[in-house]
Order: C-alpha cells, then structure tokens, then sequence
C-alpha cells in the first residue's frame, strides 16, 4: 500500500470509519436496522478495516471486548492506541509501513499476529504477549538469525513465518531456527519434520544447551521471587508483614544520622548487638502469633459462611417443596377453569385458584421473613465473635509492641549512660579510641550529646509506634470490612429474594388473569 501514500489521501480511524465498517459487516437486512438503530461498539466482537488508506490508528477505546482486528493493506507507520483492546485474540498488521514493533503491551490474551510484509528490522517489545502461538513477520528487513532467539520466551508459538527476509539467505536458517524454537511446528507453511529437527538440535546443541541452562535459571529465579511475592502478601493479610526478622528494626536505625555517629562510641556495638537480639526475638514472637491469629479470623469466617450456606440451602429447599406442591396441587385446577362448562364454574375454580395463590405467596413471604430473622441472629453471633477475635490480637499486639518500647528504653538508658562517660573521659583526654571527627562534634559539651542521644531514642520510638498503629488500623478496618460485606450480602439477597417471589406471584396472577373462559349467560 505504501506506493498509494502520493496518490491517494491517507486517513485516521474516526467515527465514521468504524461505524461505516461495522455495519458493513452484517447481513444486509441487519446492516440497515443497525445503521437506523444505532450501534453498541462495546458489543462488536470483530472488526474489519483493511484497504481503507489508514496512516494513523485511533479511536478504537469503545471497542472494548474486541477479539479480532484487520487493518491490513493500509499505510499505517506506528502500532499506537490498542493499549484498550485488552480481549484481541487475532490482529492483522500485515501489508503496512511499520518500522518499530511496540504498542502491543496490554494485548496480553493475543494469539494470532501479523506484522508480513512491513518495514521492522528487530524483533522486540513482545514480552508480555505470553499467548502467542502464531507468528508471522515475512517480508520485513529482519538480517541476522540471533533475532530469532528473542521468541524462545513464547513457550506457545507453533507457528512462524519469516519467508522473505534477508536472514532467510543464510544456509543455516531453517535448522538456526528450528534448533532455537524447538516446539514449532510450521515453519515458512511447511510442516517442521522430524529429520529437520534432529540435524537441527545436533548441529547447534553447544549454542542451545547454554541458552537452556540460562533460561532454567531465570525461572527458578522468578518462580523463587513469585513465592517470595506470594508469602509477603500472605504476611501482609495477617498484619505483620517484615516482622519475620530485623526488618523493624533495621527501619528504626536507616535514617537516624544520630544513631550512626553513637554507635562509634566504646561499648555501644556490643550494646546495640544484644538490643537487636531481643528486639528481634520479640518481633519474630508477634510474627509467628500474627499468623495464628490469622489462621483464627479465616476459621470464624469460613465457619459463618458454612453456616450461612446451610441455613440458606434448607430454606430454599422447603421453598421449592412448597412451590411444588402448589404447582402439582393447581395443575388441575387450571385444566378445570380452561375445561369449564359454564361462565359460574369457571369463576368458581378461579377464586379458589386465587385463594391458593395468595397462600402461596404468604406462605413464601413467611419463609424468607424466618430465613432473614434466622440469618439476622447468625451474622449478630459472627460480629461479636469477630469483635472478640480482633480486640484480643490488637490487646496483645499492644502488649508485644509495649515490649519492643520498653527494650528501646532500657537501650536508650544504657546509650546515654555510655555517652555520658565517654564525655567525661574525653574532657579528660582518657579517650583510647580515635573517633572520627563528627562524632567528636557531639563530645563538646553535656547537652549536645544529650540531646543527640535523645533525638535518635525519638526516632525509634517512632518507629515502633508507626508499626503498631499499623497493625491496628489494619485489623480495625478488617474487622468493619468483614462484618459490613455480611450485613450487606444479606439486605442484597433478601430485597432479591422477595422481589423474585412478588414477580412470580404476579406471573402467576397474569397467567389466570389471561385465561379464557365461558361467557356469562344473558
């Protein structure tokens, strides 16, 4: 299409465009009620737009469950705005302008890609296109056979086209390529076979073994930080999330300048080293209790749901009983009122009919009014019992943290104890240590070395306290989130449930009130 760019004038996608193409696409009967209608983009699954002159791509954020796109046989130069198209299975770029692969990033569920017969002279910028299982970049500017190594991530791809490219010169191409894609099974739309694919694997076996033993590492290197991702998120909704460790610790001295220049008085590392050893076990004691705990609060949920699910099931199963046994008992009767000799019997069996409708629906009314008070009492039961279980764990992670505090405060007794000694022998000149020159800056005088031991105490304490305000926050929000989704599931489904007995009542009454019968005699 390039050599039209002079001749004819190039287009954006706009409005008009798609709606013209979209209507194009059906029957011609539907295409002109669609056209008078109106069409929902967001309901176009497929979208054709191919031969339409189109330089730029824009304007397809409404076609947001669109699975397959052509816009082949255009003079499109960039791959841009399908970052919405979230659903695209297939898309077709083949016959274009495009240079630079890109723009792909969200196409995650993509299968089918065509990008024959462009101007792209690297493969790139597909990592996240892990579906991909046919490829076909023919007739670009693609010169070196180590490109093909980029699609070994694509443990889908079965089948590729490279027909047309310069690389495809190299009388190592076919058995490069297929040593490096060992699971492909089209090749340039020819069945890959097994010869080929031996002489491959035995011509390059000392390029691919290293290829392989580097990839095997690489995934147990991300399957290693995926576990680790997985855990953390596991302690995070436990609350106690770095708590495995001196990571809390480690937190309160990061950014204390003060603390640094003490640590290189005499006597405080062997201080600070037994500090951060009861710190830490204390920290790994709420750790370990914080899992428990955890463990506790899934428990209790888990058992109100079971619970619900039974209440709720024996509810709906004398719920049908009693539908059933209305519908079996009025089956008759409705035969009756059609099959009715006169206008007076057919009333007659019509009051009686409507009499039993109205019990019907006393009957379930009356059902769904226990089922709601039997469920108000067990949601009740699970808020105070949640209540219970959270202010325990926020009594006793007050009570670790006002452990962790008093830990700081005995270090901190001790610090400016050692501090203050380390003052006076150094008015004296008895110093034995040669300490660097900013921390000599806080041995001038008695308040200055007070108030850095101080301000580097504050700072932990800060720590500590931010940690635990946390813990609690979290827990409290939990608590509130959970019982609230119980109360709210539960007004869901009972104005649900009684809205569906009112509309079938009311089907009922229609379906009576619909019958024919006798005229009345004159």
């Amino acid at each position: 299409m390039s050599q039209l760019y002079n001749s004819i004038e190039p287009n954006v996608i706009d409005d008009e465009m798609v709606q013209k193409a979209v209507e194009e696409q059906y029957p011609e009967d539907i295409g002109k009620l669609a056209k008078r209608e109106g069409i929902n983009f967001k309901d176009v699954t497929e979208l054709q737009l191919s031969f339409r002159n189109i330089l730029q791509i824009d304007n397809l954020w409404q076609f947001e469950n669109l699975t397959k796109l052509q816009l082949d046989n255009n003079i499109i130069e960039k791959i841009e705005a399908l970052e919405s198209l979230v659903h695209l299975v297939w898309l077709d770029l083949s016959f274009n302008n495009i240079e630079v692969i890109e723009g792909l990033d969200t196409l995650v569920k993509l299968q089918d890609l065509s990008l024959y017969n462009n101007r792209i002279s690297k493969i790139e910028h597909m990592d996240t296109l892990q579906e991909l299982q046919i490829f076909s970049i023919g007739k670009n500017n693609l010169t070196t056979l180590e490109d093909v190594i980029y699609l070994r991530r694509f443990k889908n791809l079965r089948t590729l086209n490279l027909m047309g490219n310069p690389l495809c010169n190299d009388e190592q191409y076919m058995l490069f390529v297929v040593a490096h894609l060992p699971d492909l099974v089209y090749l340039d739309f020819k069945l890959v076979s097994d010869t080929t694919r031996e002489v491959a694997v035995l011509t390059y076996q000392d390029l691919t073994e290293p290829l392989e033993h580097e990839e095997a590492q690489a995934l147990a290197q991300l399957e290693e930080q995926q576990a680790k991702q997985k855990e953390l998120e596991y302690h995070k909704t436990a609350f106690v999330e770095y708590l495995n460790g001196s990571f809390l610790f480690d937190s309160m001295y990061a950014e204390d300048t003060e603390a640094a220049k003490l640590a290189y008085l005499p006597g405080v590392d062997d201080l600070l080293q037994a500090y951060r050893k009861e710190f830490v076990s204390v920290c790994e004691n709420l750790f370990n209790y914080g899992l428990k705990e955890y463990e506790k609060r899934e428990a209790e949920v888990s058992d109100f749901y079971e619970s619900l699910h039974e209440a709720l099931t024996a509810n709906q199963q004398e719920g049908r009983r009693i539908i059933l046994d209305f519908e079996n008992r009025n089956k008759r009767r409705l035969d009756e009122i059609h099959d009715a000799s006169s206008y007076d019997i057919a009333e007659s069996k019509r009051a009686e009919y409507k009499e039993d409708i109205l019990q019907l629906s006393e009957a379930l009314m009356t059902l769904e009014m226990l089922i709601a008070d039997q469920l108000e009492e067990l949601i009740k039961d699970f808020k105070r019992n949640i209540a219970v279980i959270a202010s325990t764990f926020i009594e006793n992670v007050k009570g670790m943290m006002t452990q962790c505090r008093d830990l700081e405060n005995r270090h901190h007794e001790k610090l400016l104890e050692i501090s203050i000694a380390t003052l006076e022998k150094s008015a004296k000149n008895e110093l034995d240590e040669d300490l660097p020159a900013d921390v000599r800056m806080l041995l001038v005088d008695k308040n200055t070395i007070v108030n850095a031991v101080n301000a580097s105490h504050g700072i932990r304490l800060l720590k500590i306290d931010k940690r635990e305000s946390d813990i609690v926050s979290n827990t409290n929000h939990w608590q509130a989130s959970v019982t609230e989704k119980a109360f709210q599931n539960e007004i869901d489904r009972n104005r649900d449930r009684v809205k569906e007995i009112v509309q079938y009542i009311d089907d009922l009454q229609e379906e009576l009130d619909n019958m024919e019968i006798p005229e009345p005699m004159e």
